[in-house]
């Protein structure tokens, strides 16, 4: 992996203006019919990766290093090009190798595969058995590494997410843990959505803190700190009981290091994105019915 975000292949080629992403994506509208529709394919598979990463018990940075991969192939390439069903696990292969996860059989990897689909997704695609093999894996690899010019490196949020958390665990004793779970599990959600295509890890991060945040102010964890005979944990209770995330994160937030208009635009654009496509609740249900033959 490179060392420096600045300099490496993801910030030079991989961060894509919005419009030319919709450009390419204009065929696949046209039959879909809506963004929405669209975005509903893409988080639908974005889970199915989810799944077969889960079956084949790799890291979750493996499993985000292939949504990142689905997402680069796609944004600059129509869904009629190469089948989903096919580049998913694709993806996983690859990703497998960059994040030096270790490489995966290709046998268990089409086992897997073909478990999930009929144990998970039979009910939605009746009469649909997975179709592929082992060699349409490793020609489905290549024209991924074509279609991203061998630009392999992906950024991910989490390391700066922890440098951030760890920066606010001070203000925020015993929220800050979960302030950090809650965070960590907006980022995995992130991987739903475009942001990748379209934004820096550490601005995805600070979106997910913001989310976070606000979660917290709504719906504070209970309180754990342990017995109440335990003069300790009512010190830190009462701390606790005074401690207001809005408060800390727009002091925090104000003090950052970068351009604040800068920042408080893409945090924007994050919260809106996040709001109208992930909570959107979209359900395989809800797919449309040809998804897997767009």
């Amino acid at each position: 992996m490179a060392g420096n975000f600045w300099q490496c292949s993801h910030y030079l080629e991989w961060l894509l203006d919005r419009q030319d992403v919709l450009r390419y994506r204009a065929s696949d509208l046209k039959i879909l019919g809506s963004e929405e529709e669209y975005q509903k394919i893409m988080i639908f598979f974005a889970d199915v990766i989810q799944a077969f990463g889960k079956s084949l018990e790799v890291r979750q940075q493996v499993i985000a290093t292939a949504t990142v991969y689905f997402r680069r192939f796609y944004g600059r390439t129509s869904l009629k090009s190469i089948d989903p069903w096919l580049m998913a696990p694709s993806c996983l292969f690859l990703a497998s190798k960059v994040e030096e996860f270790g490489v995966l059989q290709p046998k268990s990897l089409i086992a897997s595969c073909c478990k999930v689909v009929n144990n998970q997704y039979s009910k939605y695609f009746k009469d649909y058995s997975y179709p592929y093999r082992t060699h349409d894996i490793f020609e489905c690899e290549f024209i991924l590494m074509e279609a991203m010019d061998c630009s392999l490196i992906v950024f991910h949020p989490y390391r700066p997410l922890l440098q951030f958390c760890e920066d606010l665990r001070p203000q925020l004793l015993n929220m800050a843990d979960e302030l950090l779970e809650r965070s960590w599990g907006f980022v995995n959600d992130s991987l739903r959505t475009d942001l990748c295509l379209h934004y820096p890890p550490y601005l995805i991060a600070l979106g997910c803190i913001q989310l976070a945040l606000i979660s917290l102010s709504r719906n504070p964890p209970a309180n754990s700190s342990g017995s109440s005979n335990d003069h300790h944990s009512f010190y830190f209770s009462s701390q606790q009981s005074n401690i207001n995330p809005l408060v800390i994160a727009e002091q925090w937030f104000g003090e950052l290091n970068v351009d604040p208009e800068k920042v408080m635009t893409h945090l924007s654009l994050l919260f809106l994105v996040f709001a109208s496509i992930v909570s959107r609740a979209s359900t395989k249900a809800d797919l449309p019915p040809n998804c897997h033959e767009c």
